[in-house]
């Protein structure tokens, strides 16, 4: 039997699952099975997006898993082309419908897009503490931000952000910017916590999985687990779903965590778009 998903409590006392699924790239055709295997397994943290172009089929797999909707932690983000305050107010409604529910757990800018809207990459922030405060978005952060971003939308912040959605693998672990969004009080969500496949054979990963009869993914998993991160990787399969899930529980030593922390690249473990540069709609 899989160990118990542990929570992280958000500075609004709000509870998040930290292990999830994610859904990036999943195509609307696969999304219904994928999403619907993985509740079958006991995730209960679904992440989606506006520009994953998926929210229906997460909608509908949520819907017709049976699961009380209230025991289902449901992300979702704004899209780029959404910044302006009523397309952010429209689009949100509109995710709404889609995803069949009066509420997400969690709303996120998606990215900064500071060469866009004239540099103003608190834009949306206003709008989403209005969802906010009508609950029909029970917290509300951000995605892809650096520090210097964050500055900005605390200017016009009367909530401040609840969780921070970021790059993390053991190759990028983005620590500065981890220490300084927690010292804000925010979660932080690593995407990309295999660094898109790499991390599933890397030697040393591998080797301290061996250890444990665990693989290379599952250490790399565990490890973020054990800094502090939530996680949410994604499969079509649902054995890989499984072990995936099976690496909650996992604990490493802290020599096993100074060797993976020796695998750190700085940027050039990067595996998206910088968000200083990122500007597409």
């Amino acid at each position: 039997m899989s160990p118990q998903i542990p929570n992280l409590v958000l500075s609004n006392g709000k509870a998040m699952p930290q292990f999830g699924f994610g859904t990036f790239k999943i195509s609307p055709e696969d999304t219904f099975d994928a999403v619907s295997s993985a509740l079958e397994l006991g995730y209960r943290h679904i992440d989606t997006a506006q520009m994953y172009g998926n929210e229906v089929e997460v909608g509908r797999a949520i819907v017709e898993s049976g699961i009380p909707r209230e025991q289902i932690f449901l992300t979702s983000k704004l899209n780029n082309r959404n910044h302006e305050p009523q397309a952010a107010r429209d689009s949100f409604k509109q995710s709404l419908e889609d995803l069949q529910s009066d509420y997400v757990d969690l709303f996120l800018v998606h990215w900064p897009l500071p060469g866009l809207y004239e540099g103003n990459v608190a834009l949306p922030w206003p709008v989403l503490e209005e969802f906010y405060d009508l609950g029909q978005a029970q917290a509300i952060g951000l995605s892809n931000y650096q520090a210097s971003h964050i500055d900005e939308v605390l200017k016009v912040a009367s909530v401040s952000p609840h969780v921070l959605q970021i790059e993390a693998n053991p190759y990028l672990p983005n620590n500065a910017l981890r220490d300084y969004a927690r010292s804000l009080g925010m979660t932080i969500e690593a995407w990309s916590p295999l660094a898109r496949g790499r991390a599933t054979c890397d030697p040393i990963l591998a080797k301290i999985g061996a250890a444990h009869a665990k693989s290379a993914a599952q250490v790399a998993l565990a490890w973020a687990l054990q800094r502090g991160d939530a996680v949410f990787p994604k499969s079509l399969d649902p054995a890989r779903q499984l072990e995936n899930r099976e690496a909650v529980g996992l604990e490493l030593s802290t020599e096993e965590c100074a060797l993976i922390s020796s695998l750190d690249e700085g940027e050039a473990g990067r595996t998206g778009s910088h968000p200083d540069t990122m500007n597409r709609l």
